[in-house]
């Protein structure tokens, strides 16, 4: 498969060439994706799809424009590159459009990332209607459940990608997803609910399902009773689960596009310290069986470990070439990968029992922030923090500011990231945190 998918982008290239085209560049892939789904004890969907497609970058008389087809026919597609290339000569001219310069694609790692398991493969359909079952069965041991649905979702994917300058590079990976959710009874028209999901690359290592049908019953009944708390300034701890959130809100501007386009609120923050000095955040693609790991970016850029944030100042941004030659930066890479964030030295419940009295968020339930001022209002499901224990649960309530004066208030870090991400964050503990409620 990886030999045809790598013809296959080759001949493309070869095609636009002969159209016309200065610099191609071809992506060629093959996908196949099966889901199980449940609610209560039936099977409520089953899908399997299988698609391939090919995408193609091209670079004509100083004009660029990027094309898909999911017709591999020869004929076809020889036909629709020709349309292509004829298509890219009325577009504007861009200087800056330019083909990765193939110094980028040097130092490329041969590291084993591991990022496919052959078992999922081999994974029958009984097996998934059983996981589901249990998830379900886990998930309704409690009289006041109203509804419990469960999921399972695999995957199977193989890039291969050849370019004009010599580029070629293959990619494959698989992951399964499993995930329950609790609905429950409360008073009046509440319904309380709670969630629980886990995934990977691999199967080994992720939690059974009927411990996941378990965990999810467990949020749901910590629901039961939520109020909405009074508007206040407290100390913020939030879970694992939710800290990548919170954190991808703070990396959104990190880019150069953003920057270059005066929406980045990260623009000055080489003169200024971002975060705490208890913030140290590193993108590593190259972390074995990582959920977005790779041996190279969508421009072929090799990928590297890259500090973003060291002691709460910035240390790299996120460069693609375009905006590399747009702002006089020089590439790092397009896109964020594993984001791995420096561990400090206790648990989730450890740090509770620190804090004595405040928030404690669980999940966030919508909201924004602006990536240009770094304002922003979240809200939030959570619980009181009393007497250094979780307590009442708390819902209806926004916790609002400004990203840079929040995690200029990060006060400690927790040694639990949660490991069914490519944000690999931990408990985050913040200080003098507004909120609003009641």
């Amino acid at each position: 498969m990886h030999e045809e998918l790598l013809n296959r982008a080759a001949d493309a290239v070869t095609l636009a060439q002969q159209a016309g085209a200065d610099a191609a560049w071809a992506t060629a892939s093959r996908r196949r994706s099966v889901e199980f789904s449940f609610r209560d004890d039936r099977l409520e969907k089953v899908q399997e799809a299988v698609s391939r497609s090919l995408g193609l970058q091209l670079y004509v008389a100083g004009r660029y424009s990027t094309h898909t087809t999911t017709d591999l026919v020869p004929e076809r597609l020889e036909r629709f590159i020709r349309e292509a290339v004829a298509m890219t000569r009325a577009i504007q001219v861009d200087p800056y459009r330019q083909i990765t310069d193939p110094a980028l694609f040097e130092g490329r790692s041969d590291l084993d990332l591991d990022l496919v398991d052959p078992r999922l493969e081999q994974l029958d359909n009984s097996t998934r209607e059983e996981w589901c079952r249990q998830m379900v069965e886990a998930g309704r041991q409690h009289e006041r459940v109203i509804s419990v649905t469960s999921s399972i979702s695999s995957g199977h994917g193989i890039v291969v990608d050849a370019s004009s300058n010599g580029f070629t590079g293959t990619a494959e990976g698989t992951a399964i997803w499993l995930s329950t959710g609790v609905t429950l009874q409360d008073e009046g028209e509440r319904r309380p609910e709670g969630a629980m999901w886990a995934g990977g690359r691999h199967l080994e290592g992720l939690p059974l399902p009927r411990e996941i049908g378990s965990k999810a019953l467990s949020e749901a009944v910590r629901r039961l009773g939520a109020t909405t708390g009074p508007t206040q300034v407290a100390t913020l701890v939030v879970d694992p689960r939710a800290a990548g959130g919170l954190l991808g809100h703070l990396l959104r501007p990190a880019s150069a596009a953003l920057i270059h386009q005066g929406r980045s609120f990260w623009a000055d923050a080489a003169h200024r310290p971002l975060a705490s000095e208890r913030l140290d955040l590193t993108d590593n693609p190259l972390l074995v069986r990582g959920l977005a790991s790779r041996r190279y970016d969508g421009e072929g850029i090799a990928a590297r470990v890259l500090p973003i944030v060291q002691a709460g100042r910035v240390a790299n941004l996120y460069v693609d070439t375009y905006y590399g030659r747009k702002t006089g930066m020089a590439p790092t890479t397009g896109g964020s990968s594993n984001l791995v964030v420096t561990l400090g030295e206790r648990s989730c419940d450890e740090l509770i029992a620190a804090v004595g009295r405040g928030i404690y968020v669980t999940s966030w339930l919508g909201g924004n922030s602006d990536t240009t001022t770094g304002d922003f209002s979240l809200g939030f499901r959570g619980h009181a923090i009393e007497n250094g224990a979780v307590g009442a649960p708390l819902g209806e309530m926004n916790v609002s500011g400004n990203l840079v004066e929040l995690f200029s208030n990060l006060v400690e870090v927790g040694n639990d990231p949660w490991p069914y991400s490519s944000y690999l964050t931990p408990t985050l503990v913040f200080e003098n945190v507004q909120f609003s409620g009641t």
